[in-house]
């Protein structure tokens, strides 16, 4: 049985159209993925990802089981700042992306809503064989999560939330009471627009909705409800790599280009496979692709260099706000230089595409 967000009726009401995801009943569209896409990049959407796990981590040894499990070092990171790292398995390869912020009392650990029992299980897993003194919470279902987004939402949202959003620095969160209930708001996102995170209590969804989008409905209204289909488009745009696409358990950290997110000086799980790709370098390499056609390249499609398959395509849209076709590919390294000619077999019709510097599309102002 799917699970459903607290934001349920409200999407229903909408006229969204739900579909699974990762075990959540999810809104695909509203109004049409390419209007949500255009509506977000010129004003802004909100965008329910309450489906994404939420774990609380606390005890005196948090840090370390952390450090531990994550690839980015903690150690330094200060009370209100967020990062970007990665869980990894023995062999380098990527369980999960996930955020990590540290709060007063507890760290947040937000993770992938497809990963989230594998994250759990990889922390559980750590922290019991090293007798580690941290607790571990998952709040997913008691909670719930918006993302804000699109360029004129710091505005729209300034005299509104408890916490001095302008003020905020990107990937900087702050909490304060909103309703005379906790509300911890986060100046990042997955669209490559400015904007926020919300995250509150699932019991908080009503009075959320009518204070922060009362006016979302109406054709006038700056913030508008956007669905899962907008969210992959601008996502690719900004090349934002995808679980399940650019990142799995048999692709690495560095092959992806996150290697700004992997601290190999300390001890991680996949930290001494992940040290000798980094020596040797990456044998295949996550590259942009522009195509030369409209057709929209779908993952596993074959990448060639001439007659000879050289990699393959990880994900692919016609980018609505550029008007290219444009793709993600893991190809082999000799082949990943900007500039590069190389073409996409569309089951034996085969288009030219050339490797291109990302992000395609490069729109968030920073805080």
């Amino acid at each position: 049985m799917l699970l459903r967000t607290p934001f349920y009726d409200f999407h229903v009401a909408a006229g969204a159209k739900m579909v699974p995801f990762a075990g959540w009943e999810m809104p695909l569209l509203y109004r049409g993925i390419v209007e949500e896409h255009h509506h977000t990049r010129q004003a802004g959407s909100l965008f329910d990802v309450s489906h994404m796990g939420r774990l609380h981590i606390t005890g005196k040894d948090a840090v370390p089981l952390l450090n531990l499990v994550l690839t980015r070092n903690v150690a330094q990171q200060r009370i209100g700042q967020s990062r970007y790292s990665l869980v990894c398995n023995p062999a380098g390869g990527v369980i999960d992306d996930v955020i990590v912020s540290k709060d007063v009392k507890n760290w947040l650990v937000v993770c992938n809503a497809s990963n989230r029992a594998a994250v759990v299980k990889q922390f559980t897993a750590v922290r019991d064989e090293k007798s580690i003194d941290a607790q571990i919470a998952d709040q997913t279902q008691t909670t719930a999560m918006v993302a804000i987004q699109g360029p004129k939402v710091i505005d729209e949202l300034a005299d509104v939330l408890p916490v001095e959003v302008r003020e905020l620095k990107r990937y900087g969160f702050e909490t304060g009471i909103y309703m005379m209930s906790r509300i911890s708001v986060f100046r990042s996102g997955y669209t490559g627009e400015d904007g926020v995170e919300l995250i509150f209590s699932a019991g908080m969804v009503d009075r959320m909705l009518k204070s922060l989008a009362k006016r979302m409905l109406e054709s006038d209204s700056i913030i508008k409800p956007a669905g899962l289909g907008a969210r992959d488009t601008l996502r690719l745009e900004a090349s934002m790599p995808l679980y399940g696409h650019e990142l799995n358990e048999t692709t690495d950290p560095l092959s992806a280009g996150l290697q700004w997110a992997v601290d190999l000086s300390k001890e991680f799980i996949g930290a001494e496979p992940l040290r000798a790709i980094a020596q040797r370098g990456p044998s295949h390499k996550l590259v942009g692709l522009e195509l030369a056609e409209r057709r929209i390249a779908r993952q596993a499609m074959p990448v060639l260099a001439g007659n000879a398959v050289v990699g393959q395509v990880t994900s692919g849209t016609f980018a609505p706000t550029l008007q290219k076709s444009i793709a993600m590919a893991y190809v082999d390294a000799d082949h990943a230089v900007e500039g590069t000619e190389l073409s996409i077999d569309f089951k034996g019709s085969i288009i030219p595409a050339k490797v291109v510097n990302m992000p395609f599309c490069r729109r968030v102002q920073p805080g």
